[in-house]
């Protein structure tokens, strides 16, 4: 349906994008987004969606206002559906009754889906409530943005300055000296607490509490930039008290996630949650084996077996597929007992009925092999799902122990088409911290996109390097480097556990 959706996306932290929103961005034909829209969200888009970046940036206009306006009556008027994804809250200071109005002359059809403003969210992140009892009964939105050479302002300093209303300036990082000084000539007290949030609720997230006299001078001893907001008010006294966002263990501590896409929203989740500025890059890619015909052969024929042993939640994956295809559920593995190489592949085949048998005090394939040993696996017939091309120690230990060992490959894994430049570059801008490895193919792949001698000086200047276990720490002891970090226990939370032990 020809629509164009006027979308607030929020302040940044991707949690706050209403359900709505993201609905109509699964559906929309057409995205066009802003500088402060997080580009997290287009993940959500179709792959097929035209996405047209339109954002500004310090006065760098991508596409002047009038032309995003003829490109939205011009995508609604072709018969599209139109997301426009704009930072906060369209009708706060966003030009989003503009676009309406324009949309309207054009005979264009539109609909507003309002956003969590950032006027709203980063003083809520940085423990600054905009009302109290005690401290403020109303509050002001106001534009810092104004030019304060022109004859006339817009506002009315004095009743700003007398009320007793908390002020939220937005964009006013460059007129901090006319701000504070219209206010205070104009009758409020030059102790009045007043603060800075910039890039509220995101990793980037920081705050500066002042006086409305001292601010200005303050925030250029603290090199605080556009995008921040000021706010001015007794309410500000109770930041340090509230401020529960800037107390998260990784804030603003830059990760790189080398996992497989598919596999890496939990550590994301996970990181994003404590603070941490998270760089996707995925070296690795799942992929589904081009014939299906062993496997399925292979399913038909499971009561031969007396152990499955699983070693990853993929292996888990893709066999379930395979098998529901087939008509069959959890009750095709019949008598033999299952065999989990971790906690998350356990949780996999726990989703999907079943309760492993074993599960190793350690999650490496040698722990696996110990215990299957003291379960008298010897004379067993034992399948081991996994991908193409993997470890070889596990089914050689088996045999070893007189198992008769039967390798399915379920799916293959290869390299990511990923250019390493970004990464290159944010190392570069020191926004890098630490960067995770949890397997031997993502250090290896790794070291295929961005070499072992352009990444040895930035570990000079602190990069850590983060593995999951002894496995992938050889692996990278191969490439002339020693990890930094590794979990007591070799999964995804003890590398989240070992990241915020290490800024303790």
């Amino acid at each position: 349906m020809s629509k164009v959706y006027l979308i607030g996306a929020g302040p940044g932290d991707p949690g706050l994008l209403t359900i709505k929103a993201r609905e109509i961005l699964e559906k929309a034909d057409v995205v066009v987004y802003d500088y402060l829209a997080n580009e997290v969200f287009l993940k959500y888009c179709r792959k097929d969606a035209q996405i047209i970046y339109v954002g500004k940036k310090g006065g760098d206009h991508t596409l002047p206002q009038d032309k995003i306006n003829d490109l939205l009556v011009e995508k609604a008027l072709q018969g599209k559906m139109v997301a426009r994804l704009k930072g906060g809250d369209p009708y706060i200071f966003g030009r989003g009754a503009e676009e309406a109005q324009e949309l309207l002359d054009a005979g264009a059809d539109f609909e507003v889906i309002p956003g969590v403003t950032s006027a709203v969210a980063a003083p809520a992140y940085a423990g600054i409530p905009l009302t109290h009892r005690k401290y403020s009964s109303s509050v002001s939105f106001i534009t810092g943005h104004e030019d304060p050479n022109k004859p006339e302002s817009a506002h009315n300093w004095k009743s700003l300055a007398s009320g007793t209303s908390t002020l939220v300036f937005f964009m006013g990082v460059k007129n901090l000296p006319h701000i504070s000084k219209m206010l205070i000539e104009k009758g409020m007290r030059p102790d009045m607490p007043a603060a800075l949030v910039r890039w509220g609720t995101t990793c980037q997230h920081r705050s500066l509490v002042s006086t409305i006299k001292d601010i200005p001078k303050r925030s250029m001893e603290e090199n605080f930039k556009p995008p921040s907001l000021l706010v001015v008010g007794e309410v500000v006294c109770l930041r340090d008290k509230l401020n529960w966002f800037e107390k998260l263990p990784l804030l603003g501590k830059g990760v790189v996630v080398t996992r497989a896409r598919e596999q890496a929203s939990g550590l994301l989740r996970d990181l994003s949650d404590l603070g941490a500025c998270c760089f996707e890059f995925p070296t690795i890619e799942i992929k589904p084996l081009d014939d299906y015909t062993l496997l399925r052969k292979t399913i038909s024929e499971l009561k031969n077996y007396h152990w499955l042993v699983f070693t990853s939640v993929n292996g888990v994956l893709f066999f379930w597929n395979e098998l529901k295809s087939m008509g069959l559920d959890a009750r095709a593995l019949g008598a033999s007992q299952v065999a989990a190489i971790g906690p998350a592949t356990a949780e996999a085949l726990s989703e999907r009925g079943i309760s492993a048998d074993f599960v190793p005090e350690k999650y490496v394939a040698e722990s696996v092999v110990e215990g299957l040993l003291r379960l008298g696996v010897k004379g067993k017939r034992v399948l081991i799902p996994r991908a193409k091309i993997a470890r070889e120690v596990l089914p050689q230990e088996l045999e070893k122990a007189g198992a008769e060992v039967e390798i399915l490959p379920v799916y293959e894994t290869g390299l990511a088409q990923e250019d390493g430049s970004l990464i290159i570059s944010n190392l570069e801008k020191g926004a890098v911290h630490y960067i995770t490895f949890t397997s031997s193919s993502t250090v290896e792949n790794f070291f295929s996109l961005i070499s072992p001698d352009k990444l040895r000086p930035y570990l000079e200047k602190g990069v850590k390097l983060v593995c999951i276990g002894p496995v992938t720490a050889s692996t990278l002891n191969v490439f002339g480097f020693k990890p930094d970090l590794m979990p007591e226990d070799y999964t995804i939370p003890g590398i989240v556990e070992a990241l915020k032990a290490d800024l303790q």
